[in-house]
């Protein structure tokens, strides 16, 4: 079972018994992803849209990727092919930033043989495998497996107001170093972060589009927690997507057991009472 990483190779060595995901997205173009499918993708694979598929519609109190219907989730994996321990493989062409989505979405609704394309559809290309532009669905199956959540996976924007007295967890910011800090802000209406986050920007994870090795990001990751137990952090970001990546580096490290504030900055903020830390650039002082 391959429960973090896949690579292209393995995939390809097992390409027909898989159940193969494409999750390709841009925040700037909304149909890129399935334009992208659409042109070519790996043989097999069905989309997910990040939007309609992996999210759910956004309402006055969430934020901009809230989580989607658990069943409705359910059933179109069901449709698909994907069954009880059937290895799933998700990709995107973003060194995993959208792709580890589905992969946590997955872990949510209790299926753990899944795994991220390490290297997405670039590695694959790179490595001159087949792709097509077949777009064919699959046959509608009226059949559907119940679906049944992980609740503890998740936590609410009262979990993390709550825990600004408390402190039982460490919430730790997947933005960039600039975003979190309140210096720029080129997506929510506002600048800042939740008051005693830490921040590892899931770009840290990376390398030549690719995740780091696993000793890298233990010994990383470690100096982020600055001993702060793995199960005692949640992990947030702009809207609760990118989040899953550094959930997935933790994993990958072998430091398992935290969690997703899944409404995150952008929920957090539909408030403006909640607190808002900014820290100012030196040139701002």
């Amino acid at each position: 079972m391959f429960d973090t990483l896949i690579t292209p190779q393995q995939l390809q060595d097992n390409l027909n018994d898989y159940c193969v995901f494409d999750c390709r997205f841009n925040l700037a173009d909304v149909d890129y992803g399935r334009r992208s499918f659409d042109f070519s993708h790996i043989p097999g694979a069905s989309f997910l849209d990040l939007n309609k598929d992996l999210s759910s519609p956004v309402s006055t109190d969430t934020g901009r990727h809230p989580l989607p219907d658990p069943q409705i989730l359910a059933d179109l994996l069901y449709s698909v092919g994907l069954r009880p321990g059937k290895q799933a493989v998700v990709y995107d062409d973003v060194g995993g930033a959208t792709a580890a989505r589905a992969w946590w979405l997955l872990r949510w609704l209790g299926h753990h043989n899944v795994a991220v394309l390490d290297g997405g559809f670039p590695a694959w290309q790179a490595a001159g495998f087949a792709m097509t532009a077949d777009t064919r669905k699959p046959a509608t199956i009226s059949e559907h497996v119940s679906a049944r959540v992980d609740i503890k996976q998740v936590l609410s924007t009262a979990d993390v107001s709550n825990n600004l007295d408390t402190q039982n967890f460490t919430v730790v910011d997947a933005r960039s170093a600039e975003r979190y800090l309140g210096q720029v802000e080129p997506i929510d209406p506002v600048a800042g972060h939740v008051p005693h986050a830490l921040n590892r920007p899931l770009t840290d994870n990376l390398q030549d589009g690719k995740f780091k090795n696993a000793a890298t990001l233990r010994a990383e990751w470690l100096q982020v927690l600055e001993g702060h137990a793995p199960e005692k952090i949640v992990h947030m970001c702009g809207s609760g997507v990118t989040a899953c990546h550094n959930q997935l580096a933790m994993e990958i490290a072998g430091l398992h057991g935290s969690r997703v504030y899944v409404g995150s900055w952008s929920e957090w903020i539909r408030d403006p009472t909640r607190p808002v830390a900014v820290e100012k650039s030196p040139a701002q002082n």
